[in-house]
């Protein structure tokens, strides 16, 4: 990259030029903070870098061997750099400033150029440092020799692993820099053996204590990492190749031992470069560096030293932060001191988070206060020793020399120290004697609360917990978002990012979390912070009301609740007008999610009849045809049995249907009977006897309500307080068929025994002898929940309204597929906000949401109650619209006295369908007629579907997409084998593109091509289709061809084949291409047992309001 200018003496005018010597990670933090901070723009910065890249993340040097590419570790985008004003800065790389000539302030480089200067601040960092066995000459002239400082020594170190007889690399050094170099070899797949060499016990022993360093040394060795400790090797040992060059074998480490290597590298520390520096007549450290004061001048005026080079009151620091600080200090000095004191060097915060060999780990604060004081006391106590044994004493009294272990009672720092082995979790927290004050501390494997604790440290904080909790105290669910910490805590202490940068970047118009990090440099240096940052993030774009999206889908770019309010205000009540009005558009088809999450939100507010055609296509399969479908593609039928209460002649009226049909019967968890294997074209068949036996339907099917369970209560237990049965009867024959975000359960328990397990429901009752407890907000399932108590010692005639208003705000503002109990976790002030809601009536809703609830409760109709008595609808549930045969999917087998499907394996080999696979070219078929228009019933508003049969055992599915016309596909899903597309969702993605979307797994697949967009091991076969006349006609090859490639029979899932390739355990399979179609690879499948999934259902009831009327709502705030 080019310098700004020309020639070799430049000048820059009218501003005070700071020139930067080096352009490092120090060098730049300085140049920006400098840019920032110099808003009248004061100063023309000028910066020369030997390196031919621009400033890069160092302490990211091991993700180099990764991806070697240097702009993956720039700093700054080069973008960055151009934007800058020229007039401002200027910059150099692959240019070494060689001298200073402080006198006339100027600078020179390799390059030959001479550059003049008001202020100069040296940058320069710190080199490699190398053992005293071992010289820098013969350091660079032996093959095999490296240190680990810069890209030219990991291109150098790459290139020499790379050759064919490197096998043994060995790192010494056991410091971060030696881990660093380690894990870089160590992930080389040439170089199979790597050793670590240090002169300690342990590695890290800067950082760590002797138990931590242990565990840190345990873990690197479970890596196949050998670590030599208390090694000190006495010479390289080499040998000369055919060009009489020295190549390095290893070292010796004694006159009998030696160490074989064919690659080293040293790690053992850094040197300050501060060679210009004293060749240029400035100051430097007996130790090393340039010497710097407080305010980081050097003894020559005007010239100054940050970072690694520098060395304050006899320290110099091998860590980022501290040079950052020292940037921070330097460029606040020069353009914030009219107003305000300087600022002055003080002891900076070594704390360190890293990764390193795979091992989080962490030190903070005074980490090795115990360890010195321990030193201190030994040595006073030696001290004294000799004093005593020096002068004669004639007493009987004993020495006060220790002989035992050491008293640390009267210590002034105490230790908390945890210790897992099982984990390799390593923790020792220094606080003050009493407790109060946290001093220091180490974190090995669990180091989550590094920010935390260096906040806490840095602002001397007193605790308000005591010590314990730090070790043992709950942890907190998710992630921590920085809530407890201060906007001025500095979070990423590589840069000294602090919390309140992040939420300043968000009010400054910056939302975009790369951006942020780019801007503030969080993330930029060891990567530690990363989480904690992001964290930090989503809480200030919230807190910013920048909340994250939480659009419906690509068609709705609305949340659920703000839908649910402009349908509610706007009266629609069809998805084609929805999408219309609020969506992308009259012409988009919608998708898998919307058309439910549409269709639930009309339901929950006008409650039509779910086969409205207007409705129907928009459904899910389940509430398309209102029952359950299950993995063979048959159906569930449930009927309610409201409170598990049910007559001796229901049960067998049951009984006696499932009989006749072959339906597997079972007792469901919600106190129901689930039929299940009822094919679709039997299902208004079965219905109608249910519904002459007295039955409705249960809506298992339905995001809507499932059962209220019951105890039998005051009814029979000797226990009981209340009747429990018939509320939860009245209760479920209220809240039958009202449709919700999501399935909602209730439990109704009839004394604190809770045997209704009414504490996991979404709303539960309990008695007690002055009312019911109410409880809201729990369910069972993957993540179970314990309801929260809402409302205690209610009145029987308080109840209901109370449920009204809970379950009316529930449908009005969850989001999509929310259940109750996170809908209460994440509501904005919590459960005690929606007690002043509900209870209080506080935003004066409560009459609308008890109105609301009575409109559904007064819209009720049995769904199957209309179906059986509908010609139209009974069409709907033919399995072939194009024939009677029947076909099924899976094989049905008989297992403990009732049938059920076979198994299904663990997990299908994909497949995929190509049209290639048919023998005849796609230009010699045929069209064929197989339904009409009166089969499909098309409109222009929703897409409608069938299914028909063609050739002797081919299975098509054939859609209608309003504006678009025709499609037609196979009727199998090849994920599991499921005949089932036909009851697919048709949507389309942001290019228009259609899909039908799978009903069981989602698997989407394009009605062109067959492709499927969210899973390409799969793929269907898609064919032409048109309408002539009323006739339906799809292109096709001949039956026998198709019947081939995808007959019913070639693919039903048989239990004989299950167990020819062996259930349990899984066998090879034989033939695969043979058994699951070209193209499928041979796989070794586990035959799992039954996976029939059981759904719970619902009910409803009614009741008078204490007004006396009935559903209707009288609002206002409820006493009892």
């Amino acid at each position: 990259m080019a310098p700004d200018a020309s020639g070799s003496h430049y000048n820059a005018q009218r501003r005070t030029t700071v020139f930067v010597c080096g352009l490092g990670m120090v060098g730049v933090a300085f140049i920006e903070k400098l840019l920032t901070l110099d808003a009248a723009g004061r100063y023309f910065i000028r910066t020369c870098g030997e390196e031919p890249h621009l400033a890069y993340n160092r302490v990211g040097l091991t993700e180099y061997f990764q991806h070697r590419n240097v702009e993956e570790l720039y700093l700054n985008d080069p973008s960055w750099y151009a934007e800058q004003q020229p007039e401002r800065f200027a910059f150099h790389v692959g240019e070494q400033v060689i001298s200073i000539d402080s006198t006339n302030k100027t600078v020179s480089t390799s390059k030959g150029n001479v550059f003049d200067y008001d202020i100069l601040v040296m940058a320069t960092g710190s080199g490699a440092g190398l053992p005293p066995y071992v010289t820098m000459e013969q350091a660079e002239k032996t093959k095999g020799v490296f240190v680990y400082r810069n890209i030219a020594d990991l291109e150098k170190i790459m290139d020499y692993a790379d050759l064919p007889h490197i096998s043994k690399a060995s790192v010494v050094g056991g410091g971060l820099l030696g881990l660093e170099a380690a894990k870089a070899v160590y992930d080389m797949p040439g170089v199979p053996d790597v050793s670590i060499i240090i002169r300690q016990n342990y590695p890290l022993n800067r950082q760590l204590d002797p138990s931590a360093g242990e565990l840190v040394l345990r873990k690197i060795e479970a890596m196949g990492v050998k670590v030599l400790t208390q090694c000190e090797p006495q010479a390289i040992i080499t040998r000369v190749d055919e060009n009489g060059d020295d190549v390095f074998t290893g070292f010796k480490i004694s006159d009998d031992e030696i160490i074989e290597s064919d690659l080293t590298i040293f790690a053992i520390g850094i040197k300050p470069r501060d060679d210009l520096a004293a060749a240029s007549g400035i100051k430097c450290a007996r130790r090393g560096g340039i010497d710097v004061g407080d305010d980081l001048m050097t003894s020559e005026q005007d010239i100054y030293a940050v970072g690694e080079c520098a060395s304050w009151r006899g320290n110099t620091y091998g860590l980022i932060a501290p040079g950052v600080e020292m940037a921070d200090i330097l460029a606040f000095n020069l353009t914030q001191t009219d107003g305000h004191a300087p600022r002055k060097m003080n002891d900076p915060d070594l704390s360190t988070k890293l990764k390193l060999m795979g091992v989080d780990v962490a030190s903070f604060g005074d980490y090795f206060a115990d360890d010195r004081m321990l030193k201190e006391a030994e040595a006073a106590e030696a001290s004294l020793a000799a004093a005593e044994e020096g002068v004669q004493i004639s007493s009987n009294k004993p020495s006060r020399r220790r002989k035992g272990p050491r008293d640390t009672k009267n210590d002034p720092i105490k230790c908390l120290t945890y210790h897992d082995p099982f984990s390799a979790t390593y923790k020792k927290f220094i606080f003050s004697k009493s407790g109060e004050y946290l001093l220091g501390g180490i974190m090995i494997g669990d180091t989550g609360a590094f920010t935390k604790m260096v906040s806490i440290i840095k602002k001397k904080k007193k605790l308000t917990v005591p010590p314990s909790e730090f070790i043992i105290g709950a942890k907190k669910e998710g992630d921590d978002d920085g809530g407890d910490l201060d906007d001025d805590a500095v979070i990423c202490s590589c840069h000294s990012v602090q919390k309140g940068a992040i939420g300043a970047c968000i009010k400054g118009g910056c939302t975009d979390l790369g951006d942020i990090k780019k801007k503030t440099k969080a993330g930029a240096g060891c990567g530690g912070c990363v989480p904690l940052v992001t964290s930090i993030y989503k809480a200030e774009m919230k807190k910013a009301g920048h909340a994250t999206v939480n659009h419906v889908c690509h068609h709705f770019k609305l949340s659920r609740m703000d839908l649910w309010q402009i349908v509610k205000i706007k009266k629609l009540r069809d998805f084609p007008t929805i999408i219309a009005t609020v969506g992308s558009g009259s012409d988009s088809q919608g998708c898998e999610i919307c058309k439910p999450a549409v269709q639930s939100i009309l339901s929950s507010i006008y409650n039509e009849h779910v086969m409205n055609p207007m409705h129907n296509s928009n459904q899910e399969t389940n509430d398309k045809f209102m029952a359950n479908i299950q993995r063979n593609g048959t159906f569930s039928v449930v009927p309610r049995i409201a409170g598990g209460e049910v007559s001796p002649e229901g049960l067998i009226a049951i009984g006696q249907v499932a009989k006749e049909y072959g339906l597997y019967t079972k007792i469901t968890g919600g106190q129901r009977i689930d039929l299940f294997g009822a094919q679709k074209q039997d299902l208004p068949d079965i219905w109608g006897r249910l519904i002459a036996a007295g039955f409705e339907s249960g809506q298992a099917y339905g995001k809507s309500l499932r059962t209220v369970k019951s105890c039998v209560g005051s009814t029979w237990c000797r226990f009981g307080v209340g009747d429990s049965v018939g509320l939860a009867i009245d209760l479920e024959n209220r809240y039958r068929g009202v449709r919700s975000p999501h399935k909602f359960k209730g439990g109704v328990s009839g004394c604190v025994r809770e045997c209704a397990e009414a504490q996991s429901k979404d709303f539960g009752l309990i008695a007690t002898d002055k009312g019911w407890n109410i409880f809201i907000g729990g369910n069972g399932g993957a993540n179970p929940r314990h309801a929260h108590l809402f409302a205690k010692d209610v009145p029987p005639t308080k109840v209901i309204r109370i449920l009204d208003r809970f379950i009316a705000f529930y449908i009005r503002s969850a989001d999509r597929l929310v259940r109750t109990a996170p809908w209460v976790d994440s509501f904005e002030g919590g459960i005690e906000k929606l007690k002043k809601i509900l209870l209080e009536d506080e935003l004066g809703i409560c009459a609308d949401l008890e109105n609301d609830m009575a409109t559904l409760i007064d819209s009720y109709v049995d769904e199957w109650q209309q179906a059986v008595t509908d010609p139209a609808l009974r069409k709907q549930f033919r399995q072939f619209v194009n024939t009677d045969e029947r076909r099924l999917a899976i094989e049905p087998i008989t297992e403990r006295g009732q049938q059920r499907p076979a198994d299904w394996p663990k997990a299908f080999p994909p497949v995929k369908f190509e049209l290639k696979d048919i023998v005849t070219p796609r230009e010699q078929w045929t069209w064929i007629p197989l339904a009409t228009t009166d089969d499909l019933q098309p409109s222009e508003n929703n897409t409608t579907s069938a299914a028909v049969r063609y050739g002797e055992d081919s299975q098509l599915a054939i859609f209608h997409v309003p504006k678009r016309g025709y499609f037609a596909t196979q009727q199998m899903c090849p994920h599991k084998r499921a005949f089932v597309l036909e009851h697919g969702i048709i949507g389309d993605d942001a290019n228009g593109n259609l899909y039908v979307s799978c009903p069981l797994h989602k698997r989407n697949f394009t009605l062109d091509t067959g492709d499927c967009t969210n899973d390409d091991e799969y793929k269907i076969l898609a064919f032409e289709a048109r309408e002539e006349n009323g006739t339906i006609f799809l292109r096709l090859p001949p039956g026998d061809q198709l019947d081939a490639l995808i007959g019913s029979a070639k693919w039903m899932v048989r239990q004989a084949d299950a167990r020819v390739m062996g259930a349990i355990p899984a066998t090879k399979l034989e033939d695969s291409k043979a058994t699951f179609g070209e193209g499928a690879k041979q796989t070794s499948i586990e035959i799992i047992g039954p996976a029939a999934s059981v759904d719970e259902d619902k009910s409803v009831a009614g009741t008078d309001c204490e007004s006396g009327e009935s559903h209707k709502g009288c609002g206002g705030a409820l006493e009892w």
